[in-house]
């Protein structure tokens, strides 16, 4: 197994995505005090922040514009300047007396594997799948998936997908191989491509869709969210509109991990936090997916939950955060973990609150109040 260092408290910092703009918040060095930077283009829809690893100090932004339509901003100096992409994510111009497909707004970004510094990965709404080779400052559509013969099939059409559109998403680049790649739909399912997006195959053996015919499809299953894990890129998790799933390489099989947790909550939700050393232990934070699917904290009592034995057993955690009536919704992309020693993790909702815990969940606080309808929330290291 691979080993990493510990960054200090001092590092961290809160990329946050928000309805109006995005915001930083860096903490100090132990974690208590923070202070909030922004907001970095006030008035336009900001779905994702991402932080080059690579370089410790680059940030891609995707942004829904008022004028620019949806667009990326990169920053080369953590958030001082920005400037556009000089060719965003767009799909190619389609023949004369066809009806061609608009890319709505960029929803997720990938940094590329470590062995190719300037590659980025971008999903989109409609679903769809982009890749830059520049740093961001321009993209290409990645073919082998927009164009797929099955793509059609794999990604139920324009109406299958979120109530604010359908998603590409949770696009992973497998820190073992950078021609190994997986994303996700919402709805259509968990891919997975071995040769860099030329050919995908559907990988959603195990995973439940009991809102289709066939409750167990080839394709057709809506994950939330996925992740890898960083030291063990077998060990994959994902949270799924119908549970909480594990699945360890080479086995095709997903293994819902779900069913332990307690009844009267159920497993369904939207984020899904790993431990960045401990390939058995993950987070999660159930939303009442019940009858019309409210996407709230289940009897308005909020909690994430964790497991530390890759979903044998899990033990709530929701010292600090309000006892009753608190509806909380966290999106798929607003919680996150820090790599400290313990582990920081952090969730922002849609009552723009971020709520912190520096023990692991044991505890936690409000570090931000008032800001705008969060929809990411990603904790980074700074070099």
């Amino acid at each position: 197994m691979k080993t990493t260092s510990k960054p200090t408290p001092a590092n961290v910092a809160l990329l946050i995505a928000t309805k109006k703009g995005g915001f930083i918040l860096r903490g100090d060095a132990k974690r208590r005090g923070w202070e909030l930077n922004g907001p970095h283009f006030l008035g336009h829809i900001v779905h994702h922040i991402m932080l080059d690893p690579r370089d410790g100090k680059t940030l891609l932004l995707a942004a829904k514009t008022g004028h620019l339509g949806p667009t990326v901003f990169r920053s080369t100096n953590f958030g001082k300047t920005w400037k556009e992409a000089a060719k965003p994510p767009a799909f190619p111009k389609a023949p004369e007396g066809e009806k061609g497909r608009a890319v709505d707004h960029v929803f997720w970004l990938t940094p590329g594997h470590a062995s190719e510094p300037n590659v980025w990965y971008a999903g989109t709404s409609p679903k769809a799948l982009f890749r830059s080779e520049d740093g961001g400052v321009s993209w290409e559509p990645v073919s082998g998936f927009n164009d797929n013969p099955l793509y059609p099939q794999w990604s139920g059409g324009p109406g299958d997908g979120t109530p604010d559109g359908p998603k590409l998403h949770s696009v992973i680049v497998d820190v073992a191989d950078p021609n190994h790649l997986y994303l996700g739909m919402s709805g259509g399912g968990v891919f997975e491509s071995t040769d860099k997006g030329a050919n995908w195959q559907p990988l959603n053996a195990g995973c439940e869709a009991n809102f289709m015919p066939d409750p167990y499809p080839e394709y057709g299953q809506d994950p939330h969210c996925m992740r890898q894990h960083p030291l063990n890129p077998d060990v994959l998790y994902q949270q799924n509109h119908c549970g909480i799933y594990r699945i360890e390489r080479p086995s095709n099989t997903w293994v819902r991990i779900g069913m332990k947790m307690p009844k009267k909550i159920g497993d369904i939700g939207f984020p899904m936090v790993l431990h960045p050393r401990d390939p058995n232990t993950c987070w999660v934070f159930p939303m009442d997916g019940t009858q019309v699917w409210p996407r709230t904290s289940p009897g308005g009592k909020p909690a994430a939950y964790v497991t530390r034995n890759a979903g044998k057993t899990w033990q709530r955690q929701d010292v600090g955060l309000p006892p009753e009536n608190a509806w909380f919704t966290v999106f798929r992309q607003a919680m996150t973990a820090d790599a400290c020693d313990p582990v920081g993790l952090y969730f922002g909702n849609t009552a723009g609150e971020i709520w912190a815990s520096t023990n692991e969940g044991e505890k936690w606080s409000c570090i931000a109040r008032h800001l705008p309808h969060i929809y990411a929330v990603e904790a980074t290291t700074v070099k």
